[in-house]
């Protein structure tokens, strides 16, 4: 039989910071933020502890500009990617290793009622990350890679109509994440 690897990374947790967003010399979108998450136990004589893990995110192309659009600091997200482990050389001559998750999909959560998203909701300008063009540091080199094209989850969400605009649209059973 032969020899199978798998190296896939699952995670639910909170953004730290906002995405930054970034491209390379060739024109190729990558945005990193942050993930946290936490581990709750009871100790044996009773006390309950916590534990915080925090984790270096890193999308590219696509989906790094759809990350940079909309995710922001504190929400909460479904992650999958792969972890990657590199060694880069900082300005001041000192080596470095860092350990990332390349992002393949994600799937923001929404934290209360659900909400008509559209291009007029007021509260969906004001949460909306400016976008801003920058290349990537010499600091910390970002080796690009080919990828396959990343997989999103598109959830249809509901939206105000008037005079009954899309009252005979169908829904299709694929569309629904659950």
């Amino acid at each position: 039989m032969a020899s199978r690897s798998l190296n896939r990374v699952i995670l639910i947790g909170n953004l730290t910071r906002d995405p930054e967003l970034k491209y390379t010399p060739s024109g190729t979108a990558v945005c990193t933020f942050g993930v946290a998450t936490n581990r709750n136990w009871t100790t044996s004589d009773g006390q309950t502890k916590e534990e915080v893990q925090y984790h270096r995110i890193i999308a590219w192309q696509k989906l790094a500009e759809l990350c940079g659009k909309i995710l922001t600091k504190g929400k909460k997200v479904y992650l999958e990617g792969r972890i990657t482990y590199r060694n880069y050389t900082t300005k001041d001559g000192q080596q470095r290793s860092v350990a990332e998750i390349v992002l393949d999909d994600f799937i923001v959560f929404n934290n209360g009622a659900r909400k008509p998203m559209s291009n007029n909701n007021e509260e969906s300008k004001i949460n909306q990350p400016e976008k801003t063009e920058k290349t990537v540091e010499e600091e910390i080199p970002v080796e690009e890679e080919p990828i396959e094209e990343p997989k999103v989850e598109e959830v249809n969400q509901p939206t105000e109509t008037t005079n009954n605009e899309n009252a005979e649209e169908k829904i299709n059973p694929d569309d629904i994440p659950f």
